[in-house]
């Protein structure tokens, strides 16, 4: 079940990335809500995780899972550019997490 918890964290964390974006420096009442209600949604799920995943594993696969999410929503959503160079860092990032969950022991 952590790792359930985890996975729901690192995709709200997504979102208020997404949306911190969108609140254009918290100047937009909406997106600013939307961003700190999914934010402390994000903490706690992660902090229920950690309750038995270790603190390294969940942490990076948490950050990875938002770094590599809000690069997808940017590209998609946002125009930003698909280079080679992004796309083969963001897969060296979920390599990595790969890496993380398997050799986790849970």
């Amino acid at each position: 079940m952590a790792w359930l918890y985890l996975v729901v964290a690192g995709i709200l964390e997504i979102v208020w990335a997404s949306f911190m974006k969108e609140s254009q420096g918290f100047t937009r009442l909406m997106p600013t809500i939307v961003t700190f209600v999914a934010m402390a949604a994000s903490f706690w799920l992660l902090a229920v995780a950690m309750r038995s995943l270790p603190l390294g594993t969940a942490y990076a696969i948490w950050t990875g899972i938002g770094a590599v999410g809000a690069f997808l929503v940017g590209i998609a959503i946002m125009g930003e550019p698909a280079t080679l160079g992004r796309i083969v860092s963001a897969l060296l990032l979920v390599s990595g997490m790969i890496g993380l969950k398997l050799t986790s022991g849970h």
